[in-house]
């Protein structure tokens, strides 16, 4: 109990020091801000192209699944099944979890549009009966990477007693999947290939810090000093860096969305559609924001560790 103050007061003094070290380090950073601005700016831009990638395909993947008729399921029904039997049928898969919505064709309605698209209107006039079943047009819930689902749902559909076939262009879904797929995985490899430079680019301008410093290190070492305080100004620096450069790769990727959503809205509009380009969000901000802040405190440290060692005093 009485070592309880002595031990506030060392907890207070270590907070009011990283305090001290952190503010520090911003007034360098601020003292030179043209060697700043450009050192996050290139943060920035690395930082900035994986997210608008990112961006651009996350955009895609929901415009992928509001395209009405790019996906369907056509459900042709035996010539037999009358028109409440497959209104009972369509009710029943109107609950299923991967279909969106259905529309109904009946054998009227076949049978005049193919009248309307063949070139047969003459000759239809002699059919005794309708040849033409039911059809039930199905619209899938299209989602990236559920080409196999999709598969599945045609193979259950096909099964039902009323179905003589249920028809997919199958190939057509893969290869939107496959595409969306390599898109993905190509924003990784690019973002783990940017998030290396950007470690190069902290870790390069923390070592040219160091040797800058090298004199004041090297009084340091002689009066005491442990690596753990010497370091803690540059890895302060680096995170500095990293918080910089998140928000200004933040305002980049805020300010090229503004600049392309009018003329693509006016293109939704040409195609008769209400689609609207979508951000980041709250979280995902924060998310980049977070990641860059790591990798201003790993670059940092690893500079840090490997150069501190080499100075040491004569």
């Amino acid at each position: 109990m009485r070592n309880s103050p002595h031990r506030k007061n060392r907890l207070r003094s270590y907070f009011s020091h990283h305090l001290q070290v952190s503010l520090a380090s911003l007034g360098r950073l601020y003292a030179q801000p043209a060697a700043t601005l450009m050192t996050t700016a290139v943060i920035a831009i690395a930082l900035a192209l994986p997210v608008g990638l990112y961006i651009a395909l996350d955009n895609v993947s929901k415009l992928s699944s509001d395209w009405d008729g790019s996906t369907q399921i056509s459900l042709f029904l035996h010539t037999h099944v009358k028109n409440s039997d497959a209104q009972k049928l369509m009710n029943r898969l109107q609950k299923h979890r991967h279909i969106k919505k259905i529309d109904f064709i009946t054998k009227e309605q076949g049978l005049e549009q193919f009248r309307e698209t063949s070139g047969f209107g003459d000759a239809l006039k002699y059919l005794d009966d309708n040849p033409l079943p039911i059809v039930l047009v199905i619209h899938p819930r299209i989602k990236e990477n559920q080409a196999t689902t999709t598969t599945r749902l045609v193979k259950e559909l096909s099964k039902n007693k009323l179905v003589e076939l249920a028809q997919l262009d199958v190939q057509w879904v893969k290869r939107l999947y496959t595409l969306l797929e390599i898109a993905h995985r190509s924003i990784w490899v690019i973002s783990t290939m940017l998030a290396f430079a950007v470690l190069l680019i902290i870790g390069n301008t923390i070592r040219l810090d160091i040797q800058n410093r090298r004199e004041e290190i090297e009084v340091s070492k002689l009066i005491g000093a442990s690596d753990a305080f010497i370091r803690r100004p540059f890895l302060y620096t680096g995170l500095w860096y990293g918080i910089i450069g998140g928000l200004l790769a933040t305002i980049v990727t805020f300010i090229t969305l503004l600049l392309i959503e009018s003329p693509i809205h006016r293109l939704a509009l040409l195609y008769h559609s209400d689609f609207h380009l979508h951000g980041l969000g709250f979280a995902k901000t924060l998310l980049l924001i977070l990641i860059s802040c790591s990798l201003g405190l790993i670059g940092s440290w690893i500079a840090v560790s490997r150069h501190l060692k080499e100075i040491e005093p004569c």
